[in-house]
Parts: structure tokens; C-alpha cells; sequence
């Protein structure tokens, strides 16, 4: 999407955005409508982890993240979407930009578990590139909506373009790893997504697809 936003590609031309993590959605939204208000949080999250590093880290995801996100869970998807404030949305990118290899990872309980990763001096607050994004964001025509992938495939036909980002399909047992949300992404749902692709390309749309090799 950034890609074909900065070479004018998507010029006169809706782009609709989703993804079936709530807190994704609400991160982009966020950003989108609130930059400044999630600059001034990070700026202040930025500053803890100068002073105290790795304690900054677990305290930031233990005792504030999680809290207020399942808080927000326990009212639904929906709710998640928009209740995410400018605080939130910056803790959400400070553990991203701290924890281990930038994963989001949720446990069974749906509760965020990467552990904190081995960064000297990790940039947590960067203002420029946070306006960028929001000012994509708000290029008229873009919508970001919270949605699983068979709905936003079943609109898919004539002219347009699909690229989807699905969790791999591992190639061993050790490798699995589909924990971007609490219910993960099961050889199940990869079924069903080359079902709904089949069926968009049968409508004249064009998919591209990101995976592993696995059959």
C-alpha cells in the first residue's frame, strides 16, 4: 500500500485496508486521527526506557498494556477498535519497537507475551515517519476496517487488485507460529483462504498472496 500510494498508483483510486487484528486497526486509526497525541506519548514512553530499560519494558506491557486492552476485549472486537487511545496506541508501538524481533504474539488468554528484545538504543519515538503514515492514512479513498478475510474477499472482483498477508503455513511442526490473534490461523483457515481467493480470481480480480512453500 505504501509502495503504490508513493509512486502515485493509487491516485483517484479507493484502497481499503483491514485486518482481522483489532489492535492493528486500532493502532492505524489512531495514529491516523490522533499523530500528535500518540508523538507526545511516545516521547514520554521513550524517556522511561532511556531511564530504566528492560524494567520499562515488562512494566509498560504488564502493568498498563494488557490491562487496559483486555479491559477493551472483554467488551468485544469492536470495542477494542475504538476505544484505542493515544496512550495505548503508543504503548502498542513502543512494545513493538522494544520487544523481541518486533512480533506481536498473543497468548491463549489474548493477552500480549513477546519478551523484551536486545536493542542498545532502540528509536521509540521517530515524529516524522508517524505523520508520514498518518498523512497516508488520510489520503482521500482509504478506509482501515477491522474484518476477517472472507469478507473482505467477497467484495474482490473486475478491476481490482488483493494482496494478502496471511500468518505462513509452517513448514514443521517447530515452525508454527499464527498468534497474531488469541485464536491464531489454523490449516482450516488457510483452506478457506484459498477458497476465497479461487473466488475472487474467478471474478476477474487480481490476488497476490504471501506464504510459506507448504503444500
Amino acid at each position: 500500500f505504501f509502495d503504490l500510494l508513493s509512486r502515485g498508483a493509487l491516485n483517484g483510486r479507493p484502497a481499503r485496508l483491514s485486518d482481522a487484528n483489532p489492535d492493528l486497526v486500532g493502532l492505524y486509526r489512531t495514529v491516523r486521527d490522533a499523530s500528535d497525541a500518540v508523538i507526545d506519548e511516545l516521547r514520554r514512553l521513550e524517556q522511561e526506557h532511556r531511564r530504566d530499560g528492560s524494567a520499562c519494558y515488562y512494566e509498560v506491557r504488564d502493568r498498563r498494556f494488557n490491562p487496559m486492552r483486555l479491559a477493551l476485549l472483554q467488551s468485544g472486537a469492536d470495542a477494542t477498535v475504538a476505544g484505542y487511545t493515544p496512550a495505548l496506541a503508543a504503548m502498542l508501538l513502543f512494545l513493538n519497537r522494544t520487544g523481541f524481533n518486533g512480533l506481536f504474539r498473543l497468548n491463549r488468554k489474548g493477552a500480549f507475551n513477546v519478551p523484551v528484545g536486545r536493542y542498545s538504543n532502540p528509536r521509540i519515538c521517530d515524529p516524522a515517519h508517524v505523520h508520514a503514515v498518518a498523512a497516508a492514512f488520510r489520503q482521500r479513498g482509504v478506509t482501515i476496517d477491522w474484518r476477517p478475510f472472507d469478507d473482505a474477499l467477497a467484495e474482490a472482483a473486475g478491476d481490482d487488485f488483493v494482496y494478502c498477508d496471511p500468518p505462513y503455513e509452517p513448514l514443521s511442526r517447530t515452525a508454527s507460529f499464527a498468534s497474531y490473534t488469541a485464536s491464531g490461523f489454523t490449516m482450516f483457515d488457510q483452506r478457506r483462504l484459498q477458497q476465497a481467493v479461487l473466488a475472487a480470481a474467478r471474478r476477474g480480480a487480481v490476488v497476490v498472496v504471501s506464504n510459506s512453500s507448504a503444500p
